[in-house]
């Protein structure tokens, strides 16, 4: 099938598994009474925020480095619940991007939902009209165009002056870099109008943006080339025999690694009725496989195989030249199975908190020609991995992730640093009552750079934007801001400095 060919089918498809199902949701409307009625003090992470939220002042103890002046944008779900009816997954609701301003001694914040033309319709009908990732909610119509049902609620990219708000199932969405106006949806070339764009976007140390897509209705990975000005270089659409779901991927100076696990997509299922998520399937009999395809030449890629599980994020990867070729080194966050997905994730919405597998850092090697894989373990519980940003596909050693999983609340409530070479972590912990979610890595020249992130306090119901010297992350915050309200929790961010 010609490159074409395979572009116009994905553009098509977009999100078409979620574009055929009119299933009814049962009992929609008790997972808001549900909700009301948990005594969780941790549910006001997964509360809806009934309007944008306007420019505010933070409460700042100590200094924030010069190093991270600047913005911090950060993306989540935050709509949860229209019209007395609520999701029924964390990962449906609208997106909200939070911009927090951070100069010296004062942090601004500001939040506001992504005017997606599908947020608007149903804001407008006062009603859900269209399915979700894991909901279908009852009466909806079938959606005109895979952006339709665009929630634009993963993450951001800063890009050519703009920020682009992220999603997986179509377009990435435009915002203004200042008020976080929705700007409308971002069209990289006619022909790939409402393709899959991914929420995990890699930047190269010299700019070159690489993304992909996933069409599992049709079995096609979109791969995205992007210079650092903004502009395409190359899309193309390859074939992958069971297409699993796919969040996250990793670059190399030569090659695009994309970890597989064996979640796969069903079209049987969701022709039965079946919301997106549960048309896909568990099939261990699959392993985990690594996709590594060639940055140069798309046409030349190889599969390896791992040991079953299943995963979200991606640290890092890089590659170096040993006697027997090219080796792969790729740090992930792993889990033995998916049920945070398909539980866990589920049950917030209700107010409850269910226990999945802990996610533990993984370092994977990938010995291409002879196909052997390999990986370790680390007795490490992780999530929401990030680097030093300058060492994206090249050899690293530090990841900064949260950790220490918890039963009540839900989620990490520590961050680390961790040598992904020798398993030794440094980590400060915020206390009982925190939910910490993803921090970031801040270069400063030649230093040791700074760790900034933000935290849920549920006790005083309060988001804080801490920063630590990477180098001393135990000794605590050298800044933290306080804003006088409580954020959704959200999922992932980007940096940009003064």
């Amino acid at each position: 099938m010609q490159r074409r060919e395979l572009l116009r089918l994905l553009a098509a498809a977009g999100a078409t598994p979620l574009l055929s199902s009119l299933a009814q949701a049962a009992d929609s409307g008790g997972w808001q009474a549900d909700f009301e009625a948990s005594d969780a003090a941790w549910k006001i992470g997964f509360a809806a925020p009934p309007a944008d939220l306007p420019l505010a002042r933070a409460a700042v103890r100590g200094r924030f480095p010069d190093a991270v002046a600047g913005t911090l944008y950060r993306n989540g779900p935050a709509g949860h619940a229209l019209g007395g009816e609520r999701y029924h997954h964390w990962f449906d609701g609208d997106g909200m991007v939070q911009r927090f301003v951070i100069e010296g001694t004062q942090v601004h914040h500001q939040g506001r939902y992504v005017a997606t033309p599908k947020r608007v319709a149903e804001v407008r009908a006062g009603r859900r009209l269209t399915e979700a990732f894991g909901t279908i909610p009852p009466g909806v119509e079938p959606p005109d165009s895979p952006d339709s049902i665009n929630v634009a609620n993963i993450s951001v990219l800063p890009l050519a002056g703009e920020v682009l708000a992220l999603w997986e199932g179509g377009s990435a969405t435009r915002l203004d870099a200042r008020t976080l106006a929705t700007l409308g949806v971002k069209t990289w070339r006619p022909d790939l109008a409402g393709m899959p764009f991914s929420a995990h976007p890699k930047v190269d140390p010299d700019g070159t943006v690489w993304n992909f897509g996933v069409g599992a209705g049709r079995g096609l990975l979109a791969l995205y080339e992007i210079a650092p000005e903004g502009a395409l270089r190359r899309a193309a659409a390859v074939p992958v025999a069971d297409l699993p779901m796919v969040h996250d991927f990793a670059v190399t100076e030569r090659h695009l690694v994309f970890l597989m696990p064996p979640l796969v997509y069903d079209a049987k299922r969701k022709e039965a009725g079946a919301n997106f998520l549960d048309a896909h399937v568990w099939r261990p009999e699959l392993g985990m496989r690594a996709l590594v395809v060639d940055k140069k030449d798309w046409d030349r890629r190889q599969l390896l195989t791992l040991p079953a599980g299943f995963l979200f994020h991606v640290g890092n990867a890089w590659e170096e030249e040993t006697r027997r070729g090219t080796r792969i080194h790729i740090d992930y966050v792993r889990s033995e199975n998916a049920s945070a997905v398909f539980t866990t994730n589920r049950e917030l919405m209700r107010g409850r908190r269910v226990k999945s597998t802990d996610p533990r850092l993984t370092v994977a090697t990938l010995q291409l020609g002879s196909g052997e894989a390999t990986q370790t373990v680390l007795e490490l519980d992780a999530e929401f991995p990030r680097i030093d940003p300058r060492r994206v596909g090249l050899r690293h050693r530090s990841v900064v992730h949260a950790t220490e999983g918890m039963r009540d609340p839900p989620g990490f409530g520590a961050i680390a640093r961790t040598d992904v070479e020798t398993g030794r972590s440094q980590r400060f912990a915020y206390g009982a009552n925190a939910i910490v979610e993803e921090h970031l890595f801040v270069p400063d020249g030649t230093g040791p750079g700074w760790v900034l992130g933000t935290v849920l306090d549920t006790a005083r119901k309060r988001t804080l934007l801490s920063c630590f010297a990477a180098d001393r992350l135990a000794a605590g915050p050298v800044a933290q801001a306080s804003l006088p309200y409580a954020l959704p929790l959200g999922l992932h961010g980007a940096f940009v400095p003064a």
